[in-house]
């Protein structure tokens, strides 16, 4: 085993738990029934590695088969890194009837026409979905397995969800993803997170949104003192206007897990007290970037509990109905005095 090699198999076994570990293997298939019983899985993370090391090398296994057991792990555990989602575009007339083998044979045939120093791997998840592993590299260099870009793209669907993506790769997976998938363009989708569950099924639509119809009651509280009945009702009303609000907004039950939203802002600066920058011709720049470990669920809780005020304002509600967390914000007609505002695309 070269040092690139060994180097692979240090990360993947400190990255994968000990507990997990033991499985993972087993799913790899490249230890024999033997081998995998010999491991000592209460040992720390230095002994089982060179004793992983020692069974590798036995086995004569390269670099090749390190990178399979790496998408193992990768499959069994999406949740990890930034996944970014791609849209594409004008579909050909048998778009449709795309299956696995034609896919896996035309876009590596494609990607390898455009790149020679690379190398693909794909493989079916038991969700559906199509996993790709690719490691590139360039002229001079043989591909980098230690910094390979992930793909997940399900057949029959215009979406492309992908990791470590880099500038380099970015147009020639672009251009094979469409060839392979019988598309002419692809475009940013504008959503991003670390969940890819949440942002698939955000952006195909695969999580139930179910909106209120009517206020709901506050919850009733027993043994409590009722100090004024009045001021209790009122409070009451309020309380589930907001929550009314709040749920009209995002929906009810389990909402998919977002980190961040941001929101790129090119529109005129406005404030009757600072008429310096009120009356520039230029239009005012900023992002305003929001960020939580579970956003649209800290939204709904900001606008139920009175921390927001209500009714919740479209661009924030805007998340969940468009399928996006990143947004252009722009202002509809120029002029200091305008005070609408438009949401590109």
């Amino acid at each position: 085993m070269d040092d690139t090699s060994k180097l692979l198999l240090q990360r993947l076994v400190r990255r994968i738990p000990t507990q997990m570990l033991k499985a993972t293997l087993d799913k790899w298939g490249r230890l024999t029934v033997e081998q995998r019983q010999a491991m000592d899985f209460t040992q720390s993370k230095w002994a089982l590695t060179q004793k992983l090391l020692s069974v590798c090398e036995e086995n004569k296994l390269t670099l090749t088969h390190l990178a399979e057991l790496e998408m193992i792990h990768a499959m069994e555990n999406p949740n990890q890194g930034m996944w970014y989602t791609f849209q594409l575009l004008e579909p050909e007339n048998d778009a449709q009837s795309v299956e696995l083998t034609q896919f896996k044979q035309q876009f590596k045939c494609h990607l390898s026409e455009l790149l020679r120093q690379m190398s693909v791997k794909i493989k079916k998840h038991t969700d559906e979905a199509v996993w790709i592993r690719i490691a590139l590299g360039s002229s001079f260099s043989k591909p980098n397995h230690l910094k390979p870009t992930y793909v997940v793209h399900y057949l029959q669907t215009p979406y492309v969800f992908v990791r470590n993506l880099t500038s380099k790769l970015k147009p020639l997976l672009s251009q094979a993803l469409t060839l392979a998938t019988r598309h002419q363009g692809v475009k940013e989708a504008n959503l991003s997170g670390r969940n890819l569950t949440s942002i698939r099924d955000l952006l195909m639509r695969q999580y139930q949104q179910v909106f209120p119809t009517k206020y709901r009651s506050p919850p009733e509280e027993e043994d409590q003192p009722v100090l004024n009945q009045h001021i209790e009702k009122e409070q009451g009303g309020v309380a589930a206007h907001r929550r009314h609000m709040a749920h009209q907004a995002f929906g009810d039950g389990m909402l998919p897990q977002l980190q961040s939203a941001v929101y790129m802002l090119d529109t005129k600066f406005r404030d009757p007290n600072n008429r310096t920058m009120t009356e520039r011709e230029e239009t005012f720049k900023c992002v305003v970037k929001f960020s939580s470990i579970d956003l649209l669920e800290s939204l709904r809780s900001c606008a139920s509990s009175g921390i927001a005020s209500a009714p919740v304002t479209p661009l924030l509600s805007s998340i969940p109905l468009k399928g996006r967390n990143y947004f252009v914000v722009t202002d509809n007609t120029p002029g200091p005095s305008s005070q609408g505002h438009q949401t590109q695309n």
